[in-house]
C-alpha cells in the first residue's frame, strides 16, 4: 500500500494565525506569507493528504508562551489532534494539568533558539510533567543533547527528541551528540521524530545527506519508538517545501509497509493516545 493511502499521523506541525491570535510583542520572529496557517487552512491540508491525526506544536516564533492558537485548534478538532505547549519553567502543576485536560500531551524545549542554560533550571518542571504523565519534547542541534544528559538521567520523564536530533551531516554518525541519541534509543529511554530534514541538511530535497542518520535512528530506536512529522508550514525555510514530496520521501526512507504503519500510526497512537477516526481520503 502506498503511503498516500496508509493511515497516518503527522507528529510535528503548526497552526499560526496572527489575525485571530496576535503575536507576542516581544517575539524576535514574526511568521508571514506561507508560514501563516489558520486552523481552516491546517484542516484542509490534513484532510487533503489523508492525515487522520496530528500533533500541533506551539511555536517560540510569534507566540512563545501563548498557547492560544494550539488550544483553539484542539478544541475545534474535537479530539482529533493533540498539542505540545511552550511554557515557562515555573508553570504550576495546576496550570499544566489544565493544559493536559484541553489536549496538550507535553511541553517543548527548543535549545537552538533559546539559551540551553535556561533548561538547566527545569528539574522541577520535569517532575511535574512526570507526575502528570506528560511528555518532554526537546529540540537540539549538533552536540547540544550532551548538555541535557544530566537532566535526562536525573528524571524518568517521558522523552521525545525532535527532528532527528539535528546532527551535523558533515561530522558523520560518530559525532558525540548523535551517538548519545542512539544510546537513548537502544535503552528505550526516548522516542524520536523522523522530521525536520531541511533544518540540518546541507543539500536540497530529498536531503540525501540526512538519510544515513534516519536509517541509524530506525535501527536504534526501532519503528516502535519512531514517529514521523512534516514540520509544516516550514518556519524559516530557505526554500519552498511541499507536503506531498515529504510523504513520498518517508516512503523511500521506510520502505517496508509494516514498519511505516508502526511509525505513522501504531507508535504515535500509543504515545499520544490517538484512536481511529473518519476523515476524507487523499485527493
Amino acid at each position: 500500500m502506498s503511503i498516500l493511502q496508509q493511515p497516518k499521523i503527522d507528529c510535528h506541525c503548526h497552526v499560526i494565525d496572527p489575525v485571530q491570535f496576535p503575536y507576542w510583542a516581544g517575539t524576535s520572529y514574526r511568521p508571514s506569507g506561507q508560514e501563516v496557517v489558520p486552523y481552516d487552512h491546517f484542516l484542509r491540508m490534513m484532510d487533503l493528504h489523508g492525515v487522520h491525526h496530528a500533533l500541533i506544536v506551539g511555536t517560540n516564533s510569534g507566540y512563545m508562551f501563548d498557547s492560544s492558537p494550539v488550544l483553539d485548534a484542539l478544541a475545534r478538532g474535537e479530539g482529533r489532534f493533540r498539542g505540545i505547549a511552550v511554557v515557562p519553567n515555573d508553570i504550576t502543576a495546576a496550570d499544566l494539568g489544565r493544559l493536559k485536560a484541553r489536549g496538550m500531551a507535553g511541553v517543548a524545549f527548543n535549545a537552538p533558539l533559546n539559551d540551553p542554560g535556561l533548561y538547566a533550571r527545569s528539574g522541577e518542571l520535569l517532575r511535574k510533567l512526570t507526575d502528570l504523565d506528560m511528555l518532554l519534547q526537546i529540540q537540539v542541534k549538533d552536540d547540544q543533547l550532551l548538555d541535557f544528559m544530566p537532566l535526562i538521567e536525573a528524571s524518568p520523564v517521558r522523552l521525545m527528541v525532535d527532528h532527528c536530533g539535528r546532527p551535523a551531516p558533515e561530522l558523520g554518525l560518530g559525532q558525540p551528540g548523535f551517538q548519545a541519541l542512539l544510546a537513548l534509543g537502544r535503552a528505550g529511554r526516548a522516542s524520536v521524530k523522523l522530521s525536520g530534514y531541511s533544518q540540518f541538511s546541507h543539500e536540497r530535497f530529498p536531503y540525501a545527506d540526512t538519510h544515513p542518520f534516519v536509517a541509524a535512528l530506525l535501527q536504534s530506536f526501532t519503528p516502535d519508538l519512531c514517529v514521523w512529522g512534516s514540520d509544516w508550514p516550514f518556519l524559516r525555510a530557505a526554500e519552498r517545501i511541499d507536503y506531498r514530496p515529504l510523504l513520498l520521501l518517508a516512503e523511500t526512507l521506510i520502505p517496508a509497509e509494516a514498519d511505516r504503519h508502526r511509525v505513522l500510526w501504531d507508535t504515535p497512537c500509543r504515545l499520544f493516545g490517538f484512536g481511529p477516526t473518519s476523515v476524507r481520503g487523499p485527493a
